[in-house]
């Protein structure tokens, strides 16, 4: 792919440089936000254009990395944009990645450094392999938000400033819903849910396999339920070891459907919220290994509130967007693209 930026006489940029990264499977674009911000294509549009499996780079989304300002606007920022071209406040995935791409072209080589996503500010602690590339990162997530107002969620009989932990799904919801029947019986389902937002909102239920989920059937419907006014990211959890009983950690096995995105190899705050949510459910210790489809994270729920997530960032590869492709995905995937 050449790198030519094609830019002079004020002319728009006809190749946008991009490097693709993952964190277990949770793949994304990152691109520069000064070479973003010149392009001449709406983000959101790019973003989509991007995620594109088939006539984009193929991906969960786009993440644009900036240098920050300092103090309380961040050592780098971050804006994460969904597969549908929707933007989220937080990817916990995507700061570790973020992180790496940002530092990788020096943007900052403070360590620790503070990453400004669309909420908050958020402690990073990246690690270098014996090849000296950035490979792991650690991430201070904050505290989780567990008011309904804060998800957001608006739940019959729970008040605003209420916690939702483990909140009965009778079988009339389900029905509302359209989604009685017996995929419930066949995964065990626990028919309850906890609601964390790590900033962005988070639904948790447990079950005896998550494996046997329909997720693409369940996901889409839960992610735009009335309960969620801005959407909601779903995810199923099997309880693999408690950790309980004070020995080691507990051992999870979750999947995951994101808002925007569908259903995705990992999802960090997902984890995040899982961990949080097994914590108020009495499920699991507040130390947990979280197995996704991509890969495995570690988090932790210290006991100053804070929600800690370690696992890798890896690069697969760099290149420039031909940015005139565009036409070609517009053309064929209708009005609207």
């Amino acid at each position: 792919m050449s790198m030519s930026m094609g830019m002079g006489d004020g002319a728009t940029m006809r190749h946008l440089p991009f490097a693709k990264l993952h964190g277990l499977g949770n793949d994304y674009v990152y691109a520069d936000a000064a070479g973003v911000e010149v392009c001449g294509i709406a983000v959101h549009d790019l973003a989509r254009f991007v995620s594109d499996r088939h006539f984009g780079v193929g991906s969960d989304g786009l993440i644009v990395v900036g240098p920050g300002a300092g103090g309380d606007r961040g050592d780098l920022t971050m804006r994460m944009f969904n597969a549908d071209g929707s933007e989220s406040a937080m990817c916990g995935n995507g700061v570790r990645c973020a992180t790496r791409f940002g530092v990788e072209r020096r943007m900052s080589t403070a360590n620790p450094l503070t990453m400004a996503t669309g909420k908050c500010l958020v402690m990073v602690e990246w690690f270098r392999d014996e090849r000296g590339s950035i490979d792991r990162a650690s991430v201070d997530m904050g505290r989780p938000v567990l008011a309904c107002s804060g998800i957001p969620a608006v739940v019959a009989g729970v008040a605003p400033d209420a916690r939702v932990v483990a909140h009965p799904i009778v079988a009339e919801e389900w029905d509302r819903l359209g989604l009685a029947g017996e995929w419930q019986d066949a995964c065990g389902l626990e028919s309850a849910m906890t609601l964390v937002s790590m900033g962005n909102p988070h639904a948790v239920f447990f079950c005896d396999d998550a494996k046997a989920v329909p997720l693409e059937r369940v996901g889409a419907v839960l992610e735009r339920s009335p309960w969620f006014p801005e959407r909601a990211n779903v995810h199923f959890v099997q309880v693999l070891k408690t950790g309980l009983d004070g020995n080691g950690r507990a051992h999870v096995r979750m999947r995951t459907w994101e808002r925007g995105s569908g259903i995705t190899m990992a999802c960090g705050s997902g984890a995040c919220a899982v961990a949080v949510a097994g914590a108020l459910e009495a499920r699991t210790a507040r130390l947990v290994s979280a197995d996704l489809p991509g890969g495995t994270l570690s988090i932790e729920w210290r006991d100053d509130d804070h929600v800690i997530m370690e696992g890798p960032c890896t690069a697969v590869y760099e290149g420039a967007l031909d940015l005139s492709a565009i036409q070609d995905w517009r053309r064929v995937r209708g009005p609207g693209a």
